[in-house]
């Protein structure tokens, strides 16, 4: 009785790994482009961005040995403004290197050598010559709606996002951003 039941439950999870393609990402990216400034306008729920309110941005450098400063801010409820700076890189698992799969991370600087303080990062897809990105992670636990302009084109954001649910993501869940 046991094995039968070690086999079906082998099946089953068997089954949802096969349901879950992995996540494409969008064909050569060019950070050089992609750096700048990019306004959130949609993302789900994650623990890391509760205290955000609204007016969510990130601003992304390149650095000179080719990592990317990140400084993110949004306003919080009590109207205040909180910043968090990260680095991003290359994916250390993606062979080859691909720049549309990169991780973050937040932690100091002297603990980047742990893997558990980089999160992945991926570029989904690219609108409109870089004025529009969905990134989300292989898991489909994150995601997020970018735009370069404060006020995004609602027909962009939803077309995105239906990318997104047909691509695993639970879209039901979104937050959209106030700008």
């Amino acid at each position: 009785m046991k094995s039968i039941l070690v086999v079906t439950l082998a099946a089953a999870l068997a089954g949802c790994a096969a349901s879950r393609p992995d996540l494409p990402t969008e064909k050569n990216v060019d950070l050089a482009r992609y750096v700048g400034t990019w306004y959130e306008q949609a993302r789900l729920p994650n623990r890391f961005q509760q205290i955000c309110a609204g007016d969510v941005q990130a601003d992304y450098t390149l650095e000179a040995g080719g990592t990317i400063r990140v400084v993110n801010r949004c306003r919080t409820r009590d109207g205040q403004f909180t910043v968090a700076e990260g680095e991003a890189r290359l994916s250390a698992a993606a062979s080859p290197p691909d720049p549309a799969r990169l991780q973050v991370r937040f932690a100091p600087a002297w603990l980047s050598w742990l893997p558990m303080v980089w999160g992945d990062y991926w570029i989904v897809k690219l609108e409109g010559d870089y004025q529009y990105s969905l990134v989300g992670t292989p898991d489909r636990k994150y995601l997020w709606v970018l735009s370069r302009e404060k006020k995004a084109d609602a027909r962009v954001v939803a077309s995105l996002l239906e990318t997104a649910k047909s691509l695993g993501f639970d879209v039901g869940q979104v937050v959209v951003d106030t700008q």
